[in-house]
């Protein structure tokens, strides 16, 4: 922890009275949900393990409750904001709720979805509140943009929550398991109710904690990976030699792709982690040349 004195957290009041000083109305379109629990938010730190040595991205950080909480463990926060009017009054929250620690955050005014490169020292941990309408494009976008980023742990709608770490042959795998899959180990850690946010969604929310790990050691590359696993799940109840006959140019030619890769051609893309969609891409790949 810092041995400064540590940040004030947000809570209702603060909250509304920063909302009402820049006559802000959360809008669904942005996914603008701000939590007003400071308990909430030295959770959602905690079980993302950041600590004085970590450099933070956070995105969406809105009326900056959750980056208050970061900077009480004495990391440096970059915070991406989409939202000009929240971006541009963030610094003068962190001056009057964390004046010892202001030095330490990093407004950038960009749209995370797009984002190209970030300035400042390589981040090496992702936490954020993201809005759910995007939460999984910007949660993959910036593990393949940021190589530097090790850990992190996002809040995301509950069932986007299961789905992000679900195990192969489970009710909720999908594409945003497997793409997950190649960047890091994904865990669930934790829901959260509706109660703490204003305005209140319609959804729980749960916090997805995940450790970066080396991504599949293959000749082939991660887009043709990924286009496999969305070519297998665009037609989830059908068996993989019909799904695949696309990319392979026939049927026979995805069950030939499918044996050699040691697979069930009758299998279904559920039933498949990783490992197994990148050696269905390289015998398809094989096949091509």
């Amino acid at each position: 922890m810092s041995t400064s004195a540590g940040p004030r957290l947000l809570g209702p009041a603060e909250v509304r009275s920063l909302a009402a000083a820049l006559d802000l109305r959360p809008t669904k379109q942005r996914g603008q949900n701000f939590v007003i629990d400071a308990n909430t938010v030295r959770r959602i730190v905690r079980e993302s393990r950041v600590t004085a040595a970590d450099v933070v991205v956070e995105v969406g950080p809105g009326l900056g409750s959750l980056t208050l909480a970061l900077l009480e463990t004495g990391a440096s926060v970059t915070a991406i904001e989409v939202d000009p009017a929240l971006a541009g009054a963030l610094p003068g929250t962190i001056a009057e709720f964390a004046p010892a620690q202001a030095d330490r955050v990093r407004v950038v005014l960009a749209d995370a979805l797009h984002i190209a490169e970030l300035p400042g020292p390589a981040p090496t941990a992702l936490v954020a509140n993201l809005p759910y309408n995007v939460s999984v494009p910007v949660l993959l976008h910036l593990l393949a943009l940021l190589p530097s980023l090790e850990h992190g742990l996002v809040m995301v709608q509950a069932e986007v929550a299961d789905r992000l770490a679900a195990p192969p042959g489970s009710k909720t795998y999908g594409i945003p398991s497997v793409k997950a899959a190649w960047y890091a180990e994904v865990r669930r850690a934790g829901t959260i109710g509706r109660n703490v946010f204003w305005p209140a969604p319609n959804v729980d929310s749960g916090l997805v904690a995940w450790t970066r790990r080396q991504p599949p050691t293959t000749a082939v590359s991660r887009e043709q990976v990924f286009a496999v696993v969305d070519a297998a799940f665009a037609q989830r109840r059908k068996a993989l030699r019909g799904v695949l006959r696309g990319i392979a140019g026939s049927g026979e030619a995805a069950e030939a792709a499918l044996v050699a890769a040691g697979i069930d051609p009758l299998a279904r893309g559920e039933s498949l982690g990783i490992s197994e969609f990148v050696r269905i891409t390289e015998e398809l790949a094989g096949s091509a040349t």
